[in-house]
């Protein structure tokens, strides 16, 4: 069995718990929180081992691994010490709020050849996956432009705002929310370099941003949109899509389905010409533990299995998260100009 710990027990955290609790390969052995009334719900409702400070819970709960779910402004140092206790690492996103953090955590996560992981659950949904094949297949031709767009309700009024809305705490929408796009842009697309013409919009939040519109650069050329905003009442909750545009023909795919339009049909992929549409229904295989959607389980599976397997690369690393904060990075500085 793997001996996990989880620090921090809100909305993620007990996530993360109540799948790792039911995983056939995982032995919870300890939970902290600050939270007194948290800690005391868990002591009364649960048989984890209960704790209040991170550190002790590292220190004698003989972990193999461990999830941070904390704000994020407590991640840097909460990942540095588990990893000098060479103990394995699953970090909520945002990552950290310095991307030199970043590079200074991943190159110590690498020399110690601990696995390193950041909650970045696009990676792990069938519909995003399959438009990575589809485009590695080179299905629309040449790729000349892409939108990636993130809409959701988290501040709807003024001083309406959580932690996560707090600018020291999880860093406004810029960390909390365009993270997750400009992570998927980097998956399917490229590593992203360079941005420009960057508006962060405060709506109702006043020390932070509620919207980020930018244009973007990647590595090999392509450029694209960013459109991100959290103050968004048109939808129940966080929706991410994405949109390509080929030569040959365009892809807009969601965490729900995928939609391909093709100039010719492709045999070969079993795609006509015209639209076409795949369900995630068809693109995601079944997980042991359903919560919230398969790719939460997924990404615990993925990282309970390279724990397992040391030689299994990660499919949400250190080093692909810091390459997110450096890009968060350069929209704050264009943001300035």
């Amino acid at each position: 069995m793997i001996r996990i710990g989880i620090i921090g027990l809100g909305k993620m955290g007990l996530s993360h718990c109540a799948i790792l609790g039911g995983h056939p390969e995982v032995e919870v052995a300890g939970v902290c929180d600050t939270s007194s009334l948290v800690i005391d719900g868990f002591k009364k409702y649960s048989s984890f081992p209960c704790y209040s400070d991170y550190k002790k819970m590292i220190k004698l709960a003989n972990l193999d691994g461990v999830v941070i779910a904390s704000p994020t402004k407590f991640h840097s140092d909460m990942v540095d010490f588990a990893l000098e206790n060479n103990i394995h690492v699953f970090c909520e996103k945002p990552f950290v709020l310095n991307a030199k953090d970043g590079v200074r955590l991943t190159e110590l996560a690498v020399s110690k050849g601990l696995v390193n992981q950041v909650g970045y659950h696009n990676r792990y949904l069938g519909t995003f996956e399959e438009v990575k094949r589809l485009l590695e297949n080179g299905i629309l031709g040449e790729v000349y432009h892409f939108m990636g767009e993130s809409y959701g309700p988290v501040v709807l009024r003024k001083k309406g705002g959580t932690w996560r809305s707090e600018k020291n705490q999880g860093g406004g929408c810029l960390y909390d929310y365009a993270s997750h796009t400009i992570d998927l842009v980097h998956f399917l697309l490229g590593k992203p370099v360079s941005a420009s013409g960057t508006l962060l919009k405060n709506i109702f939040s006043e020390g932070v941003e509620d919207a980020v519109f930018s244009s973007i650069k990647l590595e090999n050329g392509l450029s694209g949109q960013l459109a991100v905003n959290w103050s968004d009442e048109t939808h129940r909750k966080m929706t991410t899509q994405i949109t390509v545009l080929g030569t040959e023909g365009k892809i807009i795919a969601d965490a729900t389905e995928l939609k391909i339009y093709l100039k010719e049909a492709i045999s070969k992929e079993g795609l006509n010409k015209g639209w076409n549409i795949k369900y995630l229904t068809d693109l995601t295989e079944n997980v042991d533990f359903y919560l919230r959607g398969e790719e939460y389980s997924s990404q615990l599976d993925h990282f309970i299995a390279c724990i397992k397997d040391a030689g299994t690369e990660n499919k949400s690393s250190f080093k692909n998260a810091t390459v997110t904060d450096e890009m968060i990075t350069k929209l704050l500085e264009n943001a300035k100009l």
